[in-house]
């Protein structure tokens, strides 16, 4: 994709997300919050990463080589806004809704687009090691916690997600399993990466 295609789709991508209709809509599931609206802002993220001129990724070379300091932040970032506390402050909070509008896109997916070229394989398989067990974690508390954890959804919505994370971990882990079973290491790495980061480069 383009730089200025991409440019154009990470800022539009964001503002058709909170348009009122579709937000309303996306938050009043916990299911669709998590697993639609938050990946869908993280992929504005990843196209505003893809975006940037040459200069700007140059500058940012030297703060994160490797890809160490894009993981971090990534990491910590996913990690709150898998909480049930984020989702339900993003609910009934206008600051906290701002903030995820704003701290997914530049600290999840940009970071993401930035890092994963420059990483190596052990820092992929870190990060894929990472997202798989917060996967299997989180979807195992959400489905076997008999207590609602966010105010703002019912209990069948909360195990309905538990769910829907148990299987995309589970999905995440046969990707990763075919590769290494059947492809390359490196590929293997780079096959369950982020769309368009596969190849060891940007798309």
């Amino acid at each position: 994709m383009k730089r200025a295609h991409a440019g154009l789709a990470a800022g539009l991508l964001p503002v058709l997300l909170a348009a009122p209709p579709l937000q309303r809509m996306l938050e009043a599931s916990m299911t669709a919050q998590m697993l639609v609206q938050i990946p869908l802002l993280a992929i504005a993220g990843m196209l505003l990463g893809k975006s940037l001129p040459e200069s700007a990724a140059n500058r940012i070379q030297p703060w994160n080589r490797g890809g160490a300091t894009g993981l971090i932040v990534v990491t910590f970032a996913s990690a709150c806004w898998m909480l049930p506390l984020s989702l339900d402050a993003a609910v009934v909070s206008p600051a906290a809704d701002l903030a995820k509008f704003l701290t997914i896109p530049l600290l999840i997916g940009l970071p993401l687009a930035s890092s994963w070229p420059r990483m190596s394989f052990v820092l992929r398989g870190v990060l894929l090691f990472e997202a798989l067990a917060t996967l299997f974690r989180m979807g195992w508390l959400y489905l076997i916690s008999p207590v609602r954890l966010c105010n703002s959804y019912g209990l069948s919505d909360q195990q309905r997600l538990g769910e829907w994370l148990l299987m995309a971990g589970t999905a995440l882990l046969l990707c990763i399993a075919w590769q290494l079973l059947w492809g390359s290491p490196k590929a293997a790495a780079g096959a369950a990466g982020p769309p368009g980061l596969r190849a060891g480069r940007p798309a």
